[in-house]
């Protein structure tokens, strides 16, 4: 894993249009069920205003949350996707890959613990028949680096697709202002929390 400290300025970063990805959450007791569903909200951020969001619900455990994250992206102006991870709604999983593809736009994956790609990897043998498809998305992700998004704050755990991480660090850095996540991911968790319904 590497690490990297950025210290580039934010002379252009807050120009760019990027899009944050996030999830609501779902209730455990309700999983005894089939066809479960949670959110999934992208919001667009042009520097630190929202320009847009749009919602769509995704199956837990599912795999369907890269698709309709494809249809909530068509349309939109961006220039960039921050994923909260990979894993939504449980293990229904974004490929960042895909997006990149489809899109011709760099993806960053933003966790705020450090990865454990081997207790994944056992939790998917243990619990899917396709588990293969599902480990595959993380095969094709590239190393993990820390990123600090503020001092004297505890760094977060990047992976880019289609740019490199240095570019990625300043952007990140630019566009954090009230914790260490940034506010395209940070604004879309608190849309997404508030339009899950609790119970």
């Amino acid at each position: 894993m590497g690490f990297v400290s950025s210290s580039n300025s934010q002379v252009k970063w807050r120009d760019l249009r990027v899009v944050g990805v996030e999830d609501g959450g779902f209730s455990r007791a309700s999983l005894r069920s089939d066809g479960q569903r949670a959110l999934l909200v992208c919001v667009l951020l042009h520097g630190m205003w929202v320009l847009d969001f749009r919602v769509d619900r995704i199956l837990v455990d599912g795999l369907d949350a890269s698709e309709r994250l494809s249809g909530m992206l068509r349309g939109l102006c961006f220039d960039v996707v921050m994923l909260a991870g990979v894993s939504f709604a449980g293990f229904n999983l974004i490929d960042p890959s895909l997006v990149f593809e489809e899109f011709g736009k760099p993806v960053i994956v933003i966790s705020r613990t450090k990865p454990d790609n081997l207790a994944v990897r056992n939790a998917l043998v243990r619990h899917f028949d396709d588990w293969r498809v599902r480990w595959s998305i993380f095969e094709k992700i590239g190393p993990v680096f820390e990123v600090v998004s503020l001092p004297n704050e505890p760094p977060l755990y990047v992976e880019v697709v289609g740019s490199d991480v240095s570019w990625a660090s300043g952007l990140i850095r630019a566009l954090t202002a009230v914790c260490r996540v940034p506010e395209p991911i940070r604004v879309a968790r608190l849309i997404a929390r508030g339009l899950t319904h609790k119970g």
